[in-house]
């Protein structure tokens, strides 16, 4: 069998993210640009089972291959306490920016049309200037979006994070109920959706740096605005998942690891 090589693997994180992107940002593009008549019409719920099946296929497709991180908080959480190679980092963290990069440029050629129409609205990112804002639902629930503080946006982002650590950790400990076979890129996905339904308002839930940054960077190329204002684009969708999934990773072994019993 041809062993894996560096290049493999960062090609499979490429292609991986950006399936998780060309998906899950294109199921933000579809609900938002679909025609509505007030914000009542806006669903979440579409939103948060498009992301996690976009998690689904992405992990299946690209996990044999360079094992499905997809996402910088994974790759430094798995170097601190699982033994990823420290010198994997920054390539990983780079492959998945410019799958994540690439992603977003798909979702542009596909819902172009609708996205000049709409003047290029942000569905993108997270946080303020999202597609999410009052400005482009309208209607009276509209007031209601905005009113989290970066600091409130930031503990949701950590939370968040750590929750999708935990879950990709359980989902292959085989001393813990691991899933058997090829049935973890299941719960990861689920994880994510319970993420998103539960956690995700105070930010719009990035978990996943690579996620928000590498389509916040073609946003701006295509002319969206806002999307770097101030310091919340760098904080609470960037920094906070990346001091999240090491520290999830911790609290797993504290509470979880060290208290299974030997088999």
């Amino acid at each position: 069998m041809k062993e894996k090589g560096l290049m493999s693997e960062l090609i499979g994180e490429v292609f991986g993210t950006f399936v998780l992107i060309l998906l899950g940002d294109g199921v933000v593009a579809n609900v938002g640009l679909a025609p509505r008549l007030a914000a009542p019409a806006y669903n979440w719920n579409t939103i948060t089972i498009g992301w996690c099946f976009a998690v689904v296929i992405a992990v299946y497709i690209s996990g044999g291959v360079s094992g499905a991180h997809l996402n910088p908080a994974v790759t430094l959480a798995l170097a601190s306490g699982r033994g990823f190679s420290w010198g994997k980092v920054v390539p990983f963290i780079i492959a998945q920016l410019v799958g994540a990069f690439l992603g977003a440029l798909a979702v542009y050629l596909i819902y172009r049309d609708g996205l000049v129409a709409a003047g290029m609205p942000n569905v993108w990112s997270t946080g303020p200037g999202s597609i999410f804002g009052a400005s482009f639902w309208g209607g009276a629930g509209g007031d209601a979006l905005g009113s989290y503080s970066m600091v409130t946006a930031s503990i949701a982002e950590f939370f968040g994070t750590m929750v999708l650590l935990w879950g990709i950790l359980a989902s292959g400990d085989s001393k813990n109920m691991g899933l058997k076979d090829n049935l973890g890129a299941l719960l990861v996905g689920f994880t994510v959706l319970a993420v998103g339904l539960s956690l995700g308002g105070p930010s719009g839930y990035s978990i996943n740096p690579a996620r928000d940054l590498g389509p916040r960077i073609f946003g701006l190329l295509v002319g969206t605005q806002g999307l770097f204002d101030g310091l919340y684009w760098l904080i609470p969708p960037v920094l906070i998942p990346a001091i999240a999934g090491p520290v999830g990773v911790a609290l797993y072994d504290a509470f979880v690891t060290k208290n299974l019993p030997e088999k």
